[in-house]
């Protein structure tokens, strides 16, 4: 098998994947955000990390809209089209072209929630959410629909899925939960239920860079054909098993992005990579609990990655 057949087995039953994949994303400097400067940078990153599969970056934020001054102003949220996307689907052209053959390729997906904080900033938008749900998703609806212009671009250019990130669910985010569902769930399942239906490999991930989760109750039924979420939840901690039988699908993780991996050495990522290794579920996909930080030692992330491929399960 090469490295796209050793990743899409995963999602067999009837299949013993080869070995175990691994992969770790990060984001590149501002220069390698767009066009044909990404795609070099990702087929590099790529080749040198000996990583299993090819995760597109997305680094289009949306705007900063002054005018966002209270919940009824989220009606003058624009939407935008194609054209505002270029740069990200230029990338995404040349990687499918480069790399598709070699490897499944997937496109970073912000939920409509994520977005609209790049707008009004997050504490704004959890502001106005807590103030008028129902006005401020009027808002998240043209996001969102902006995403899936982005989306379907995408799915044009032959990607074959997608890493949807999804917050807003974190402990004590709303004093009402009614507020998630109102104006965070409806539209991240607008844009999931899309990406499901027309793509061949999805991963969930239940991201956790603004805060922790007492649960994960609100996202186990979110479509995705892996899932990616941090093992830190409330005041327990679940083990690869856990999470795999908590969301009925292959997990992938294993290395927490700010420890060992971003500061270790490579024998020290190898031997943390090991421990992991020896807990890790049959069906597994390695990886961090989130994206690395952008300075994190290309050799330690290829450290982890060689020592789950000459893994051998006892």
């Amino acid at each position: 098998m090469n490295k796209r057949e050793a990743v899409l087995s995963l999602l067999d039953d009837t299949q013993t994947p080869p070995y175990i994949p691994a992969a770790f994303f990060l984001h590149f400097p501002t220069e390698f955000h767009e066009g044909q400067a990404a795609v070099e940078k990702h087929i590099k990153y790529f080749q040198y990390t000996g990583m299993d599969l090819v995760k597109i970056q997305y680094e289009r934020t949306f705007p900063k809209i002054a005018a966002l001054q209270k919940p009824e102003d989220w009606n003058k949220v624009p939407r935008y089209g194609a054209d505002f996307f270029e740069g990200q689907l230029k990338a995404v052209e040349g990687l499918v072209q480069a790399l598709k053959s070699e490897a499944v390729v997937i496109v970073t997906l912000y939920s409509p929630f994520m977005c609209a904080g790049q707008m009004s900033g997050r504490d704004v938008l959890l502001q106005h959410l807590k103030q008028d749900p129902e006005a401020v998703k009027k808002g998240i609806e043209v996001v969102t629909d902006s995403l899936l212009t982005f989306v379907r671009g995408c799915i044009e250019l032959g990607v074959d899925g997608f890493y949807t990130s999804t917050q807003g669910g974190e402990a004590g985010q709303f004093d009402d939960p009614s507020t998630f569902d109102i104006a965070i769930q409806p539209y991240d399942l607008a844009v999931m239920n899309e990406v499901n239906e027309k793509c061949l490999f999805n991963i969930l991930h239940v991201c956790d860079y603004e805060k922790g989760y007492d649960d994960f109750s609100r996202f186990v039924s979110y479509p995705g054909d892996i899932v990616n979420c941090p093992l830190h939840v409330g005041d327990e901690t679940l083990t690869m098993q856990a999470a795999t039988h908590l969301f009925g699908r292959p997990f992938m993780g294993g290395l927490e992005r700010l420890g060992t991996l971003a500061n270790g050495t490579p024998d020290e990522v190898r031997q943390a990579t090991k421990s992991v290794l020896q807990a890790a579920p049959e069906r597994f996909f390695l990886g961090a609990d989130c994206t690395v930080p952008g300075d994190t030692s290309w050799d330690n992330l290829k450290a982890a990655i060689d020592t789950a491929h000459a893994w051998e399960r006892e």
